[in-house]
């Protein structure tokens, strides 16, 4: 069965229609991992966006139990050169194309995903619609504005408890991916995971040892109550951010973000950290990014850049401990250099209790 990928600019790509079939608008961004499709697809800082893999076979090793990000994927649609009708892993519990069916993305395949990345690259993300074969004319859509409430879609209800005997973490969801938790269990924090709208009074009445900024997806200026809520924080226990929780902790300190023309998405950009003078391979996965100039004026200094475009990729406070960066240290999908940024986290969050202990 055909299928008709159009985009914003009238540029359209037929291939054949995989996963759900009916029809679905989204922004549509490229991926540049070679796997990891099932951590993309589960992420929900994908949510309102179409993902076009550029390593053109997917499917190969199937879907298994272990590699969700989350339980309900937001992503709206998945674009690949190639998908594996038989994949072969021993792990393999599913065919990519029966859970993409199963969880209501559609997806097209044989198309020129080559083509399609240079196009993105050029003109930027932009609106793009998965339907059946019609008039190449763009007028033959009717085209939906971009959501602007992706946080509050993918952000947890209720506030729930992960258990642990060590130090007292609060973490706000803004989409979190389950990687996160299982860094922070896995150093046996006691992990109280809140809605994205949650108070610094609701907050703090929790008695953390720390506050966690999750990742998320969507412009951080869309989410100013979480903006707010870091402001009334921000020096009473110490900050970790990652990617969304990067930028609203600079938000939140003064400093300025902005739209890229197509963000990073992939799990091997290089990143400097100018303390350690390292570089390190890391997983990414943002449209929005942390103005470089805007941090002048402000209290933080920049502690990470991108190696490709000198993007800030990490900040800290110079007088408070919060430190947050724009890529994934815990990875799922990619690379796990960056993983001690937890331990970081932890060293500071024991050193408060110390410092606060020392001053009853």
């Amino acid at each position: 069965m055909k299928r008709d990928l159009i985009l914003e600019d009238g540029t359209v790509f037929t291939g054949e229609a995989l996963g759900d079939l009916n029809e679905k608008q989204g922004e549509i961004v490229f991926n540049t991992g070679m796997t990891g499709y099932q951590e993309i697809l589960s992420d929900p800082s994908y949510c309102g966006q179409m993902v076009t893999m550029t390593y053109p076979l997917i499917g190969n090793y199937g879907i298994n139990r272990d590699d969700f990000e989350s339980i309900n994927p937001s992503i709206h649609g998945l674009i690949v050169k190639e998908m594996c009708d038989q994949p072969s892993n021993f792990r393999h519990e599913m065919r990519l194309d029966t859970y993409l069916a199963s969880k209501g993305i559609p997806a097209i395949s044989g198309i020129d995903t080559r083509q399609l990345t240079k196009k993105i690259r050029q003109h930027g993300t932009m609106r793009a619609v998965l339907t059946g074969v019609k008039s190449a004319q763009t007028e033959a859509v009717n085209w939906s504005p971009i959501i602007k409430d992706q946080v509050k879609r993918v952000s947890t209800k209720n506030p729930y408890v992960v258990p642990g005997r060590g130090y007292r973490v609060v973490l706000v969801d803004f989409g979190m991916k389950h990687g996160i938790l299982r860094d922070l269990t896995k150093r046996n924090c006691h992990v109280t995971v809140v809605p994205y709208w949650y108070s610094a009074q609701d907050i703090m009445a929790l008695k953390p040892d720390g506050l966690m900024l999750t990742n998320g997806p969507g412009d951080p200026k869309h989410v100013p109550e979480a903006i707010n809520m870091i402001k009334a924080i921000l020096g009473r226990v110490p900050i970790f951010g990652i990617c969304l929780g990067h930028q609203l902790l600079a938000l939140a300190c003064g400093a300025n973000t902005e739209k890229m023309k197509f963000g990073h998405r992939g799990a091997n950009h290089p990143v400097k950290d100018l303390q350690l003078n390292r570089a390190f391979l890391t997983s990414q996965n943002h449209g929005y990014a942390v103005k470089a100039d805007s941090l002048n004026d402000t209290d933080l200094m920049l502690t990470h850049v991108a190696i490709n475009d000198e993007t800030v990729e990490g900040i800290s406070h110079r007088y408070y401990s919060a430190f947050s960066v724009q890529y994934h240290p815990e990875s799922s999908p990619g690379p796990e250099d960056t993983s001690y940024l937890f331990d970081q986290f932890i060293t500071e969050i024991k050193a408060n209790k110390q410092e606060n202990k020392g001053a009853i």
